[in-house]
């Protein structure tokens, strides 16, 4: 082998020895850039670790000393109410849930006002930032707590499946719902353990009426009633199929449909508050640039008509979003543990003189219109006297109307204020006035001002006064065109000035809104009227679940029937305790008396089956036909749901949209087309005159 050879075969092995060592070395790199990427995970991991738990620690010292603040802790309080009813959290959970949501209003609403700051200023300032953060505080309250409803309500399926396979294991209803409670998911398994901790205690229907004042929704109460009725009785075998199973079913269902329903509904409704809302951040933003390219527009902005535009845009978006909220909002709660609370209207009547003024208006007892509103309160949840209610009308229409005199007198002093100091638009039709033009119109307006509070004082307001009065002011500098003018244009200020008062059909306008101010009340209990109709079925539905259960036990009894529909009854639960405590006087009597206390016809057929049953028919035959009846009213309502929805997400569409069209409408696009109009006549004129 020659040394050419020889030093290749060198040649080739260092580089491949080289080549190896690269690969090993590039090997070696990647195994430490591994590792310290691991490091710097399991760093950062650990460092937001730290920053929760500093954060959590932060939120519970906040906490305490907002609750030493008088007003600060009546809000955290009624925050805290509203979350622990949907979720029993431990106090320390309970108060960083609470602060969490606090913080997040409270951050949503000074970024509101920020944003405000910068776009407004003046008293307007003041009424959006108020109106933002009352939209932004309820609105981020309702998506926290509607997210918590539908995560509970989804977990309550999952539950009752694992509930079901537990059952028919071993056929041991409180255990089967401690197994299932144990596997589920922490918000749920903490009701499930309440409903065992109340099956299995001393006394269970005590324990069960604690846990009915707390529960989140009435499907778990309705899941209790159920359980400790089959422990009570225990449970029967029918066509194969367990009632304890078919009430887990037929609740099961019910979720089922309730998740669908207000799935639908946030898809069609979702974004519409936020879209109603954006007009209050663009009100100022637009008249700015309004005024800075059309000089024109600021006489408008500035005139009644332009304030009266901007409060009845503030209006429609306060109604609009009011209108969203009771679109989008799930009335589970709205009529719950029914106890009236101390109301305004029953100290007041205590005033003798006040209630002799309300009774002029209540209706006599014994005439229709009486009975029509008695009535009308009672199946509208409206736990008042008459009187009071009559008084509430009377306190709607007065603040109203006083409202609308204090908004006539506002706009009297804003105009004789924007006589005297405001500044007029120039000969400029676009764009805006130079600076010169700016100082020059400045001090003609000042001069006006200064003429008429001379005036004011004396015996003569003619125009051959005015004339002597400017020509002393001016030094006698100016011609007797400049000055005869300058006088008429004074004297036209003055006499706006005469015809700013309090005029009667303005009176008259605020009388009329005293009026529809008084219908308020009413409407509003026709309209909750119409709302409880579909809670109503949704509790008669309730009590045909537990019923279905009741009707294959022994010895049952129909005033065992009505102790259990008590239990967990809210919309129905004054009459029936009123039945109850009647029933021993006589069954036949007390039960008509709970037939004619209730207008709702479903619940009136399902007290004529109990009347049957009271002496007639065994209570199984009486209700031989539930079933297929349940199974209707189930179907019923599904339809009931699908046509709701539909009416709601076209009302929402056009509600949501509503703020932003009369923004840009009654805002710019109506004055623009009216100053254009203007613009139009003063160039005709002008040809004219050539």
């Amino acid at each position: 082998m020659s040394v050419k050879q020889i030093l290749l075969l060198v040649l080739s092995g260092s580089l491949l020895l080289f080549l190896c060592l690269a690969v090993l070395a590039r090997h070696m790199q990647r195994r430490n850039d591994v590792a310290v990427g691991v490091r710097d995970t399991a760093s950062l991991t650990q460092l937001l670790a730290e920053m929760k738990q500093q954060y959590r620690q932060l939120l519970q010292r906040l906490y305490v000393i907002l609750a030493r603040i008088p007003v600060c802790s009546t809000y955290v309080r009624r925050m805290r109410k509203r979350i622990s009813f949907l979720h029993p959290f431990d106090e320390i959970s309970l108060r960083y849930e609470t602060m969490k949501l606090v913080v997040r209003v409270a951050a949503a609403v000074l970024i509101s006002a920020a944003l405000l700051i910068w776009s407004s200023k003046g008293p307007v300032f003041f009424v959006t930032a108020m109106l933002a953060a009352a939209v932004l505080h309820d609105l981020i309250l309702d998506l926290f707590l509607n997210r918590l409803e539908r995560k509970l309500l989804r977990q309550s399926v999952e539950l009752f499946s694992n509930i079901r396979h537990h059952y028919q294991q071993h056929g041991m209803v409180e255990e089967a719902i401690y197994e299932a409670a144990e596997t589920a998911d922490h918000e749920i398994s903490i009701h499930a353990h309440g409903i065992y901790q109340a099956l299995v205690s001393q006394d269970p229907e005590e324990a069960l009426e604690r846990f009915y004042e707390t529960s989140p929704n009435r499907y778990l109460k309705a899941f209790a009633g159920i359980s400790h009725l089959v422990l009570e009785f225990g449970d029967h075998e029918k066509r194969s199929s367990s009632i304890f199973l078919k009430g887990i079913s037929s609740l099961t269902k019910e979720i089922q449909l309730e998740i669908l329903r207000r799935d639908k509904l946030d898809y069609l409704l979702k974004g519409l508050n936020i879209i109603a809302l954006i007009p209050v951040f663009f009100t100022t933003p637009i008249e700015w640039w309004a005024r800075s390219s059309f000089p024109a527009m600021d006489a408008f902005y500035m005139s009644k008509l332009g304030v009266i535009t901007k409060l009845v845009v503030f209006v429609t978006i306060l109604v609009s979003y009011v209108l969203l909220q009771r679109l989008h909002q799930n009335l589970e709660s709205e009529y719950r543990a029914g106890f009236d609370k101390s109301i305004w209207e029953a100290r007041v009547l205590q005033t003798k003189w006040l209630y002799n003024v309300v009774s002029l208006f209540v209706p006599e007892p014994g005439t229709a219109k009486y009975e029509r509103r008695t009535t009308l309160l009672k199946e509208s949840n409206t736990r008042i006297r008459l009187e009071s209610f009559y008084l509430r009308r009377l306190a709607a229409g007065f603040v109203l109307g006083l409202f609308v005199l204090l908004v006539s007198v506002f706009l009297q002093f804003h105009a004789k204020h924007q006589i005297l100091y405001s500044v007029p638009v120039g000969s400029a039709y676009f764009g805006s006035m130079n600076q010169n033009e700016k100082l020059s119109l400045q001090k003609q307006t000042d001069e006006d001002r200064q003429v008429i509070q001379k005036i004011q004082t004396s015996s003569r307001r003619d125009q051959q006064q005015v004339i002597e009065i400017m020509d002393q002011m001016t030094g006698g500098r100016w011609s007797e065109e400049q000055l005869t003018a300058a006088a008429e244009r004074v004297l036209n200020k003055w006499h706006l000035l005469q015809h700013e008062f309090l005029k009667w059909w303005e009176v008259f306008i605020a009388v009329i809104g005293g009026i529809l101010g008084s219908y308020f009340p009413l409407w509003l209990a026709y309209f909750n009227r119409k709302v409880r109709r579909m809670e109503m079925k949704h509790e008669v539905y309730q009590f045909q679940t537990v019923i279905s259960v009741l009707r294959e036990m022994d010895r049952i009894s129909v005033e065992e029937i009505l102790e259990w529909m008590n239990r967990f009854a809210f919309m129905f639960k004054a009459p029936i305790q009123k039945a109850i405590l009647h029933f021993e006087h006589g069954a036949d009597l007390a039960l008509q008396e709970l037939k004619e206390d209730i207008w709702f016809p479903e619940f009136r057929r399902l007290v004529d089956q109990l009347m049957m049953a009271v002496d007639l028919v065994p209570i199984k035959e009486v209700f031989d036909d539930l079933e297929g009846e349940m199974a209707y009213v189930f179907e019923q309502r599904r339809q009931e749901y699908e046509k709701m929805i539909d009416v709601k997400a076209a009302w929402g569409r056009f509600i949501g949209f509503t703020p932003m069209y009369a923004l840009v409408f009654l805002y710019l696009v109506i004055p623009l087309i009216g100053m254009s109009f203007d613009q139009m006549n003063d160039y005709y004129e002008q040809i004219q005159k050539i």
